[in-house]
């Protein structure tokens, strides 16, 4: 009867021990979800911030571009000009970004492939 007592006793503490464990590991986890999820914030305000900056950058430049074409043509033509070749770019970017971001060309091909041969396979050996 003794020995039972201490099987018991031995499950009791090891069950008590293994919740606790699970416990702290789940507490664990949270807390670094939570650090992972601000140092993804600050990540994100940063490279918001620096895009931003980039694009004041940019403006700057293509005014430069459109004050030194005005030196060699009328200042409405240069700025024209400027302008359609940077929605000629844009436009190209947008429609460039928009066909990749297709939900088709999302899909992963490979992987489902994979998938559909490992499952005639599986089909197959039974």
């Amino acid at each position: 009867m003794n020995s039972t007592t201490n099987m018991k006793d031995t499950i009791r503490e090891l069950i008590a021990d293994l919740t606790l464990l699970l416990r702290q590991e789940i507490s664990l986890a949270r807390a670094e979800a939570g650090e992972k999820i601000d140092q993804i914030q600050n990540g994100f305000i940063a490279l918001v911030a620096g895009l931003l900056i980039a694009f004041c950058a940019l403006l700057v430049l293509v005014q430069a571009l459109v004050v030194a074409l005005a030196n060699i043509m009328p200042a409405s033509v240069a700025s024209l000009a400027v302008g359609i070749v940077l929605a000629v770019i844009a436009y190209i970017s947008v429609t460039s970004g928009s066909r990749q971001l297709k939900p088709e060309n999302l899909a992963p091909r490979r992987t489902m492939k994979s998938v559909r041969e490992s499952a005639e396979r599986m089909k197959e050996a039974s």
